[in-house]
């Protein structure tokens, strides 16, 4: 590569990594307690479980649970009802002031066995609460996200951009070569090269995944467009069916199942919220399987005559964002998994730490016998080739 185009690839790089490296160490460090959120809610006695009783025994019916919800919050609505994934004994009944998606909502756990409020858990308060807001959208709703997501595109081009600058930067040096006898912002730079190369793939799944996460709204909004509007053409003109005229959630839910059988719930979409229409009680199904667990099915049942309409296979893009989603975490391979997820981000935030030293360590004169002595050294000590500006953010990625 000539030094032109090295040139160009460095000025890429640089200005790609300088723009998103902040926000980037942000997710980083916010993202690292969001890997064991389920551990930390035990250990912060904020995680709800049903109590533990034989196998067997019988469950209420879903309309007993919504009714037993609605009466700790008699003001508002139903907008959700949700189950754990690996936890039947428990409902998580969320309801708002109106069907719209909103941030004013109230959570009640429900014992799905005996019917007692397990707990009103605060989902929007706390230490975990801070993180995940910082991690998903800034606090600043669908414009954060958009934003975040844009900074996961500028990081794609930092490490694409890093790798085509790593070969001509390593081509006199061994792979993994870090200089400790040089000063020390040549060792930094190794190493944060070396790193960077380590966690170059690893980067490049969470941060084009995390990319796709930012886009989660605007993709369901256009499912509802291209797809559900056909199927909800015969209810064209009509209001949203009033709750006096929806019929038991309970016989809705066994004709979901009956639909698609070795599934089990996830959550339920009550008519005229985000994830169903006005007309219909929407069930999200899951596979039994530790993949297919991770997506969903949905089907469709008219509320007033619990009969199912449809059970529409979900497109590409949104399997693609629901696969995305628990591969951001680290959610599929449990334990091990999450360990390794998070010794990965704590690489990367010493990649990006370390780039940001080097930025910043760029403008800060060298003392005349280091220059000296540097100078008597061979022409190819740095790799043979015109050494351009450290960028705040790594040589080979963001």
């Amino acid at each position: 590569m000539n030094s032109r185009k090295i040139k160009t690839w460095a000025w890429v790089h640089k200005w790609s990594s300088l723009v998103c490296t902040v926000f980037m160490l942000l997710l980083c460090i916010t993202g690292l307690p969001l890997i064991f959120h389920h551990e930390i809610g035990h250990l912060l006695g904020t995680e709800v479980e049903a109590p533990k009783m034989p196998a067997g025994t019988p469950h209420i019916s879903l309309d007993r649970v919504l009714d037993i919800a609605k009466a700790r919050h008699p003001d508002r609505v139903v907008q959700f009802a949700s189950q754990p994934e690996d936890d039947d004994g428990l409902w998580f009944v969320t309801l708002t002031p109106t069907p719209e998606p909103t941030d004013d909502f109230k959570s009640v756990a429900v014992d799905s066995r005996t019917g007692a409020v397990l707990a009103q858990p605060k989902f929007d308060e706390g230490f975990m609460y801070v993180m995940f807001k910082l991690h998903v959208d800034l606090f600043a709703g669908l414009p954060g996200k958009l934003f975040l997501g844009f900074m996961g595109l500028l990081l794609l081009v930092a490490i694409v951009s890093g790798v085509v600058l790593y070969s001509p930067f390593m081509r006199k040096l061994d792979f993994g070569t870090v200089r400790r006898d040089k000063r020390p912002r040549l060792k930094w730079l190794d190493l944060h090269n070396l790193l960077g190369v380590v966690t170059l793939v690893w980067l490049f799944v969470v941060g084009s995944t995390g990319m796709i996460n930012t886009w989660a709204d605007l993709l369901i909004k256009y499912w509802q467009y291209d797809q559900l509007s056909a199927l909800l053409a015969p209810y064209k003109g009509e209001p949203t069916v009033p709750v006096a005229e929806r019929g038991s959630v309970q016989r809705s839910m066994d004709a979901a199942m009956q639909r698609a059988p070795n599934t089990k719930l996830s959550f339920i979409a009550f008519p005229g919220t985000a994830f169903s229409s006005p007309h219909h009680t929407t069930f999200f199904l899951r596979g039994n399987e530790p993949f297919t667990s991770k997506l969903f099915q949905p089907v469709l049942v008219d509320a007033k005559t619990t009969e199912v309409t449809a059970s529409p296979k979900l497109p590409w893009y949104l399997t693609a964002l629901l696969v995305s989603q628990p591969l951001h975490f680290g959610d599929y391979g449990g334990m091990p998994m999450q360990i390794l997820w998070a010794l990965l981000d704590i690489a990367t935030i010493i990649v990006l730490g370390s780039g940001l030293y080097l930025w910043l360590k760029k403008g800060k004169p060298v003392p005349a016998s280091t220059k000296a002595a540097h100078e008597k050294r061979a022409p190819d000590s740095e790799g043979g080739v015109p050494q351009p500006e450290p960028a705040p953010a790594m040589k080979v990625q963001a």
